[in-house]
């Protein structure tokens, strides 16, 4: 074909020797046509790069090339680089994503999963703000589904998630390796899964080098304010600890205005190290934050090429955990940035 015109209907009629109504029929899924005039005319139609309009190609093939994602992250601070992530994956322009906010509430939930299928779309990603187990989508039917960042209660659905333990013993080997020793802890509510695990994580690496974790775990709100009430608290009990390990870069910021309430310098006193790796908090912070970033942005990829598979009849099933990274700043290493 010359490169001077775009491909029409007419020019795969000509090459596959049927008439522009039988493509058009093919395009549409209407008519009786036999598998091998079909399969010649999907032949032609990629031999001189036919390219159907979205909605014949759609019809066509059987798919819609729209995915939907559910959260219940209503501030998008955890969904917005998952679907990052799966847009990355899905290709630019290839694959349309609608975001639809269910908010916890299962009867709005099911309310998109419905108004989703009338779409027609290929599969689902469900995603949150909590790493806790979810129950698994309802009314989906036969529509593949992948759970980002939270996780089905099912274990056979496919979960990809982020790894939280290890996130507390790359912060711990951290601290550890810069030489600080009483050491102490801040993070969210305990019945938060993130919580628990960046804990246990924390609290091994230390043990294993023989060090005890100073004060006890001080589980609380997500908040700056707990990470100031916290840091408080624990220095009133502790006034030599050298270093506090947040479980979230927003508690890591309020214990940063808290030290610097009680007259401790950053580093040289007290080396903190957050959580989440938030760029806005964690480089916007004074001084810039040591944090341990969960790749919420992989997690949203590797959940969309897992999701495409289930959609090309290759399923996958399990929890599959996508490795975190720490990214040393100014909080812990005075020479940083």
């Amino acid at each position: 074909m010359s490169q001077e015109r775009r491909a029409t209907v007419r020019d795969v009629a000509a090459r596959a020797g049927v008439s522009p109504g039988t493509v058009s029929k093919a395009l549409n899924g209407t008519g009786q046509i036999s598998d091998a005039t079909r399969e010649r005319i999907r032949a032609a139609a990629e031999e001189i790069d036919f390219r159907p309009n979205a909605l014949a190609r759609s019809v066509f093939e059987r798919r819609s090339y729209t995915v939907g994602m559910i959260t219940t992250d209503s501030f998008e601070r955890f969904s917005v680089p998952v679907m990052l992530g799966a847009e990355d994956a899905l290709g630019a322009g290839q694959i349309s994503v609608f975001l639809c906010d269910g908010r916890g509430d299962p009867i709005r939930e099911q309310h998109y999963v419905d108004v989703l299928l009338g779409r027609r779309v290929d599969g689902f990603i469900v995603t949150g703000r909590s790493s806790n187990r979810r129950p698994r989508l309802m009314g989906a039917g036969d529509v593949p589904v992948v759970y980002a960042l939270t996780p089905s209660e099912n274990e056979s659905d496919c979960s990809v998630v982020v790894d939280d333990v290890a996130s507390g013993r790359l912060a711990a080997e951290h601290l550890l390796r810069i030489g600080r020793t009483r050491i102490a802890h801040v993070t969210g509510p305990q019945h938060f899964d993130a919580a628990r695990c960046r804990h246990e994580g924390f609290v091994s690496a230390l043990a294993e080098a023989g060090k005890e974790l100073t004060g006890s775990a001080m589980y609380g709100g997500w908040t700056e304010a707990w990470g100031r009430q916290a840091t408080h608290i624990l220095f009133r009990a502790h006034p030599d600890i050298d270093a506090i390990h947040y479980g979230s870069d927003l508690l890591a910021r309020g214990g940063a205005d808290a030290l610097r309430e009680l007259s401790r310098r950053i580093p040289e006193d007290v080396a903190i190290v957050g959580t989440d790796n938030w760029e806005i908090i964690a480089e916007g912070a004074r001084p810039p934050l040591t944090s341990v970033d969960l790749r919420l942005t992989d997690v949203g990829r590797v959940a969309a090429q897992r999701l495409l598979d289930a959609i090309e009849g290759r399923p996958h099933s399990g929890t599959e955990i996508v490795p975190c990274q720490l990214v040393v700043r100014t909080s812990t290493d005075g020479n940083a940035g």
